[in-house]
Order: structure tokens, then sequence, then C-alpha cells
């Protein structure tokens, strides 16, 4: 693992043991892995250590849209789904929910790597002393992209790093019209391609 990759703790949740070996086997040696094929036992795990977590959404007695729900009442690490091949309305509820980012099954399990490393860039990039980008106060609205931090009018707003990631760059561009072609290649730093709803479904 290098300086641009550091080692992180992952949360793998998948009722799949043979999933759950696949990715751990890609994952082991760059990143800790800590998995669970039974859904309730995720929430109760110890989670103010975990970086990043990939969930399945098709599992017995939680499914994966609940356990984001649940993580997200307490935590804004960033969340990768796995959704099954044809799910567009599983991609968009997760989103929904405050995931970050989706896979489709069946993945090129290489590409999982990638994703994890660029939402930790990405987080590490929000709360960098080098981001010496303030944001004033805007109608009430504060952003502190040191700490991490949002409210509104005083009030704390609870966002994902990814929704984080979009508001600051629409709120550095105040005034501006900003594509959903420059927000979508900025904040995933991927290519923009058409027919992609992500930044609509995060806005």
């Amino acid at each position: 693992m290098d300086e641009l990759n550091p080692m992180a703790n992952i949360m793998l949740v998948d009722d799949e043991v043979e999933i759950l070996e696949l990715i751990e086997a890609y994952l082991t040696g760059d990143h800790m892995v800590f998995k669970f094929d039974n859904s309730p036992d995720a929430p109760a795990a110890p989670l103010e250590n975990i970086n990043v977590a990939i969930l399945d959404i098709m599992m017995p007695g939680m499914d994966g849209f609940t356990l984001c729900r649940k993580i997200r009442e307490r935590h804004t690490f960033p969340i990768i789904m796995l959704i099954a091949k044809g799910g567009d309305t599983d991609k968009i509820g997760a989103l929904t929910l405050g995931a970050d980012d989706y896979m489709v099954k069946p993945f090129n399990p290489p590409e999982l790597p990638a994703r994890i490393n660029a939402q930790l860039r990405r987080v590490r990039l929000l709360s960098s002393p080098d981001n010496n980008n303030p944001v004033p106060e805007i109608r009430g609205l504060r952003l502190d992209s040191h700490a991490h931090t949002c409210s509104l009018y005083g009030k704390e707003v609870i966002l994902t790093p990814t929704e984080f990631s979009v508001l600051l760059l629409l709120c550095q561009n105040k005034g501006k019209v900003i594509s959903s072609e420059r927000i979508f290649e900025t904040v995933w730093g991927e290519d923009y391609y058409d027919g992609n709803n992500t930044v609509m479904v995060h806005i």
C-alpha cells in the first residue's frame, strides 16, 4: 500500500460466503477487512474505526437498504452498495439512502479496490489542511472543509462524503452554472457518460 492509498478498515457485509472470500482476497494486504455474513450483526459492530463499508442489497434478515440507513444515522464514512444486474431501482434507492457508490454484480474484482481508494482519497482531500478553499456563509449555510461539517442557520446537517463534496463544489462556484458533467468528473473523478443520473440522484 503506497502513500496515495494507505491501509484502511473495510467493513464487508454479504450473505454469500463465496463473495466475501473473493472480495477479502482482493483487499487483504492493502486493507484490513472486517466481514459479516449476517447483516443484523453488522450494526452492532464497533463502527467508529471503519473507513469504508461495502454492503450487499439482497440479504436475509436485514437487507442492505436497512443496514445503510442504520449506519447513516450515526456515521458518514463512504458506503459502496453491491447491486444485482439490471437493478436500476436499487441503484437509485441506494444513493437516495446515503450510499456513495455502487457496483453491479457480477463485477470485475480489481475494480472494487479502485473504487474504495477513490472514496478514501475524496475523504482525505476534504479533511486535508492543504484544502485552503474556505467557503463563506451563504444564506445561513456554512461548510467547514477541514472538519467536514455542514450547518444551516447553526443547526448541523449530516452529509455523506459525496454529498459534502457536491455541495462544496457548488458553494465554491456560487453564481455560476455547473453542469452535471463537471460535477460528476470533479466529485467522482471519472469520465462522464451519457445517461448517467448519479449526480441528479445525489442532489
